[in-house]
């Protein structure tokens, strides 16, 4: 069990098929990464830290760094958002589209300044 499947199971049982969805969301597009626990969250991990989320009392926040936010901030409005940080309402359906999209921009990010493009 990765430390976010563990994350997941912790979590109240009403709120674990949306992390799953979104696991298996920002998985879909980063399948090497490494699945780990940083400033207690579950963090994709892939050269550096990709992206983050956790499970708040009334949000989910979503961590795709500053430049993750301001990319789709255009695409975020119906949501809060600061700097490096999005929140995604519990009582509405995750925009999974959107956070594939935003997974897939951080993955694109790394892989041009870790130069992996071939």
């Amino acid at each position: 069990m990765t430390p976010i499947e563990r994350y997941i199971a912790q979590s109240p049982a009403i709120y674990q098929p949306q992390l799953r969805a979104l696991r298996q969301t920002i998985r879909d597009v980063l399948p090497e990464a490494d699945e780990r626990i940083r400033y207690q969250m579950p963090t994709f991990y892939w050269h550096e830290n990709v992206i983050h989320f956790a499970l708040f009392k009334n949000h989910l926040g979503l961590y795709p760094t500053p430049s993750g936010v301001t990319a789709f901030q255009d695409q975020l409005t119906a949501y809060h958002t600061s700097k490096g940080a999005i929140q995604l309402p519990l009582d509405a359906p995750l925009p999974l589209d959107l956070i594939r999209n935003i997974t897939i921009f951080r993955r694109h990010e790394i892989e041009v300044h870790y130069d992996l493009l071939d």
